[in-house]
């Protein structure tokens, strides 16, 4: 078997939005374009909760806003993931929450993408693999990116002009994006020893199924806890949503056109009360929202807001979670790629797995995308009022998410809505 001359370097790039799903080319296909395939990504609720959360707690340290796609981390690890080989494969799947057969629904973004069109909404999605001009990838890791995701293969010298390869790859990442994703990859993110890119981009802009009004939005203060607040667009809706509450939070979920997938807006009670909510966040406590929630009459008022989380690297907290063999240059087997593991000089590691998001939300709906690289009940009690009062004047959680499967496509906090970042 020809294998590749390669010198330990994997960048995967990812990109996401609210709305994730995958969709790649076949292999043989290197036209720039992206034809929509079926995805055969296997996830369960149970998993996708367990692995955003778990992210969530790495990465919330960081003040201000934040946002991320465990969809599409997860999504872009399990093309990583098969080319890993025995303890690396195990530590990815334990992170990833997979076993040998992986989980036990299957995610259909192809007729979800469908769904939203006819919607009039907007997804795109789309993968590729970069590979070292003139090297060869195993075909059975060609084969397996493209029937399980669909994959377009590029080549890239990044021996010789690795910041034109960069240049080239973070475009494409733009153009699937809409622009608005930019850099994914920053500069030296890519280096004369990168010898594969793994890409994946998500754009999603989907309608509220009951639009806000905008005759209705003002600027009104949105109190950021401690006695500090700033003057921020509120919006406002009345209507029948589903909505829950909890002894120190209220929760309502906002549907999008086609009404399969939604927005949890997860409030506290108390403007100084995000952290003690997010120290309990889990898997288990996001399901018992969702279990309770109810239809009612709502008085909703919602921030409108729009923010860019600028290009992390995960390879720490992914590494904090139990996944470290990948990055190891000494032990990682990623011989499923390029059939050598270490010692070997030509083994392959992960040297970056790149990150970056962005959401607007306003009175029509939502816009979002995000992108990860890899460089490789209810107690009796008095009838309620006619209208629930449910106001986001302070920080707080959201998620986008499916409803029929449960799997979290978005994770994030406005902490102030007014920041762009």
């Amino acid at each position: 078997m020809k294998t590749h001359s390669w010198s330990k370097g994997i960048v995967f790039a990812a990109l996401a939005a609210p709305w994730l799903s995958l969709v790649l080319l076949t292999p043989s296909q290197a036209a720039d374009r992206a034809r929509p395939t079926p995805m055969a990504l296997v996830d369960t609720s149970e998993d996708s909760s367990r692995f955003a959360v778990a992210l969530y707690g790495r990465l919330g340290g960081r003040p201000g806003n934040l946002l991320f796609s465990p969809f599409s981390i997860r999504a872009a690890l399990d093309m990583a993931r098969a080319g890993a080989r025995g303890q690396t494969a195990a530590q990815m799947d334990r992170v990833l929450g997979v076993g040998p057969a992986g989980g036990t629904v299957s995610l259909d973004v192809e007729g979800i993408s469908k769904g939203l069109r006819a919607e009039r909404g907007e997804l795109n999605v789309a993968n590729s693999l970069w590979a070292q001009e003139g090297g060869t990838v195993r075909p059975e890791f060609l084969r397996e990116i493209a029937s399980r995701h669909g994959g377009e293969v590029r080549s890239a010298d990044f021996v010789h002009e690795a910041g034109r390869a960069r240049t080239a790859i973070n475009r494409w990442v733009e153009g699937r994006t809409e622009r608005r994703i930019r850099e994914l990859i920053p500069p030296r993110g890519i280096r004369a020893q990168t010898r594969l890119v793994l890409a994946n981009a998500i754009y999603f802009k989907g309608r509220w199924t009951a639009k806000f009004d905008q005759s209705k939005t003002r600027d009104e203060a949105f109190h950021l806890g401690g006695g500090r607040s700033v003057m921020a667009p509120l919006m406002r809706q009345e209507g029948r949503i589903a909505y829950a509450e909890g002894n120190d939070y209220q929760a309502v979920d906002l549907g999008y056109r086609g009404g399969d997938l939604s927005m949890l807006v997860l409030l506290p009670r108390t403007a100084d009360g995000l952290g003690g909510l997010e120290a309990r966040l889990s898997g288990e406590m996001l399901r018992g929202v969702v279990d309770r929630l109810e239809t009612r009459d709502v008085r909703c008022v919602l921030p409108r807001f729009t923010f860019t989380t600028e290009s992390v690297d995960l390879c720490g907290p992914l590494a904090a979670l139990g996944m470290a063999l990948p990055f190891d240059r000494t032990a990682a087997d990623l011989s499923g790629i390029n059939g050598r593991r270490a010692p070997d000089p030509d083994a392959l590691y992960i040297t970056a797995i790149f990150h970056k998001a962005f959401v607007k939300v306003d009175e029509e709906g939502t816009e979002a995308a995000a992108s990860t690289g890899i460089v490789f009940g209810r107690v009796s009690a008095p009838p309620p009022p006619r209208y629930v009062d449910f106001r986001a004047d302070h920080p707080f959680l959201f998620a986008i998410r499916d409803r029929k499967s449960g799997t979290i496509l978005f994770l994030g906090r406005v902490a102030d809505p007014t920041k762009a970042g």
